[in-house]
């Protein structure tokens, strides 16, 4: 086999490995904004600081946005490929 085959071969195992980590980010995203658009009223919403074990309160609304705009861009990436 010359090395162009390995390379092609390499290359899309690799980019099938990434669209199957797009596609599991996806599915993680849309329970994330399912969980928080079914939560009641009432219900308080915490988020985790990067790299720590420290969660604070969190406005429900900003975060429910801020996970269907990244719902949005994951599945954009995902169609893309």
């Amino acid at each position: 086999m010359s090395s162009k085959n390995y390379e092609n071969s390499d290359n899309s195992k690799e980019q099938t490995a990434y669209k199957e980590e797009l596609s599991k980010k996806v599915k993680e995203q849309k329970v994330v904004v399912d969980e928080l658009s079914n939560l009641k009223k009432n219900r308080k919403v915490y988020i985790q600081q990067r790299n720590s074990n420290i969660f604070f309160l969190a406005d429900k609304s900003q975060i429910l946005s801020s996970s269907k705009k990244d719902l949005d861009y994951l599945k954009k990436e995902l169609q893309d490929i």
